[in-house]
């Protein structure tokens, strides 16, 4: 993605041998990078002997031609897709005119696009797709939304979990981080904390995809007070999601701020 400047024309020297001091620097150097620049996908083991031999390789030349680098993959569950309608919203005749199952995949799919315009591999995943069994990509979140009926006027904003048995406790508390600072940021929404249930903290998938997946699901509102936005600024909210995730594969920092909650 990035364009190759061209470089001003060098004086010719004549090689000199490498002194100790010069070659046991570019070692420390080399070593410094390799172990202490945290990369998306560098949790994977059988990474690490593949980050030690591009490090190693001398760059290409003008006229070489390389092979470009595997994407970075990530996974997005459209909740209920493939299996059930979620929540059923009623108009004022009690007629069916709003199903999670179809808020959940607009977001969702919005989401997929921004992501491979960004570059990236993204799955677009049914609610219990088969593809979820030893699932294995840097990310997974679950995008789905809570109730159509009016429970009070707190009903409304959002909600992140993570999975109770995840192995690596501190990346998955960095993603629900990320993805309840960005998500803040861009939609304006506020975090419903209080509501956050065993569905979510216990999701099917959690348990079924590869343990090295870092996880997250996110209801991004309430299908009735927050209709509006979910609907009519769907790119808003998908946007939303979006910088969650990048935030999370680009170790972008999050601010300490605190976040308004709702019971």
């Amino acid at each position: 993605m990035e364009s190759r400047k061209e470089l001003p024309p060098r004086r010719s020297r004549k090689p000199r041998p490498p002194n100790a001091f010069t070659s046991t620097l570019g070692v420390a150097i080399l070593l410094a990078t390799l172990f202490t620049a945290w990369t998306p996908t560098s949790f994977f083991a059988s990474n690490l002997q593949e980050q030690m031999r591009l490090l190693l390789t001398p760059q290409a030349g003008p006229n070489t031609v390389t092979t470009p680098q595997p994407q970075l993959r990530i996974g997005i569950v459209a909740g209920h897709t493939g299996n059930d309608s979620g929540a059923v919203c009623f108009d004022e005749n009690g007629q069916p005119d709003l199903t999670e199952v179809e808020v959940n995949l607009n977001i969702a799919t919005l989401v997929q696009e921004k992501l491979v315009a960004k570059g990236y591999q993204v799955d677009l995943l049914n609610e219990f797709d088969t593809r979820l069994s030893g699932y294995r990509a840097v990310a997974l979140v679950s995008i789905h939304n809570d109730s159509c009926e009016y429970i009070n006027d707190e009903a409304t904003g959002f909600k992140v979990a993570a999975s109770l048995e995840t192995r690596d406790v501190n990346r998955a508390q960095r993603l629900t981080a990320c993805m309840t600072d960005r998500y803040q940021q861009v939609t304006g929404m506020t975090f419903h904390s209080g509501s956050i249930t065993a569905d979510m903290t216990e999701y099917h998938a959690f348990s079924e995809i590869d343990p090295n997946t870092i996880t997250a699901i996110i209801e991004t509102g309430f299908l009735n007070l927050d209709r509006d936005i979910l609907t009519n600024q769907t790119d808003r909210v998908a946007e939303g999601v979006t910088q969650g995730i990048l935030c999370f594969i680009n170790n972008e920092s999050v601010l300490p701020t605190t976040l308004p909650t709702t019971p």
